[in-house]
């Protein structure tokens, strides 16, 4: 992993970072794993805009990516690394040994040519998927179940990892990456390893137009917009009173939204950090 910053030769590119892409081995997906992405622009079925700052952007094709990694046993060679448009992490081709292709989100330190395993077992090494039950205390995992044969769900963006804490009974303590303590049940599968791709953080765009490229158009601060446009809208000059909320008056920074009588709060030992 390594990032190369840019000769200045143009505006756009004097404060660029970009990805050294030093552990891609190629260029050209898979075509049996791709399916075609439609993009909404943020307009739902009537056509009327009801998601603010999408649109545009690059044409994607989506990766079929396997979450479940339910093919317990049967080991699979690691053919490729690849980018991925959709996702920040990169992901790995597997061919198995009954011939079937499937994508797999790559942890780091994965390398063409090994072999990986999912199920009760295999063993605890960088690639292979175990049920929380069979893997050692302390081991940093990542792609995460929530509930068994969900398919990841937690832990899968770029250097994201979490830790196993613990074992009681039927649940495995977890520490996500927002620093949440959280019981899981032992029969959920996690990867072992951190997510590829972690100086994705260390990334800067250098222009506007990159975003644009991403799909994101321009973000109107509300502190800038009209009383009747936003709550924090309004005032002369820079003058920005009352507190931080959202456009439908829920306070920010701090306010805590999550429901006190929700089912999974029983599950939460330790709440993330502010």
């Amino acid at each position: 992993m390594s990032v190369r910053k840019l000769k200045p030769i143009t505006p756009g590119q004097r404060f660029r970072v970009v990805n050294g892409f030093d552990a891609i081995t190629t260029d050209k997906p898979e075509k049996s794993l791709l399916a075609p992405n439609k993009r909404s622009g943020g307009r739902n079925s009537q056509g009327r805009m009801t998601m603010r700052y999408i649109g545009g952007g690059h044409k994607r094709k989506y990766r079929i990516i396997d979450f479940k990694r339910d093919k317990a046993g049967v080991p699979g060679e690691v053919m490729s690394i690849q980018y991925d448009p959709n996702r920040t992490a990169f992901i790995a081709l597997l061919n198995y040994q009954d011939g079937e292709k499937r994508y797999i989100i790559a942890q780091n330190g994965l390398q063409v040519g090994q072999t990986v395993v999912s199920g009760d077992t295999a063993g605890p090494e960088i690639g292979n998927a175990m049920p929380l039950g069979k893997i050692p205390l302390g081991t940093i995992i990542s792609c995460l179940e929530l509930r068994p044969g969900q398919g990841a769900v937690m832990a899968r963006s770029a250097g994201a990892f979490a830790q196993l804490m613990a074992r009681d009974g039927k649940f495995a303590t977890v520490k996500l990456p927002s620093g949440e303590t959280r019981l899981v049940l032992v029969t959920c599968m996690a990867t072992i390893g951190v997510v590829s791709n972690s100086d994705h953080q260390l990334l800067v765009s250098g222009k506007a137009g990159r975003t644009r490229w991403l799909g994101r158009r321009p973000r109107t601060r509300p502190v800038v917009m009209n009383p009747v446009d936003h709550p924090m809208g309004g005032g002369e000059g820079k003058s920005s009173g009352g507190h931080p909320r959202s456009r439908n008056g829920i306070p920010a920074k701090g306010y805590r939204t999550r429901s006190k009588t929700k089912a999974s709060n029983k599950y939460i030992v330790e709440r993330r950090k502010k």
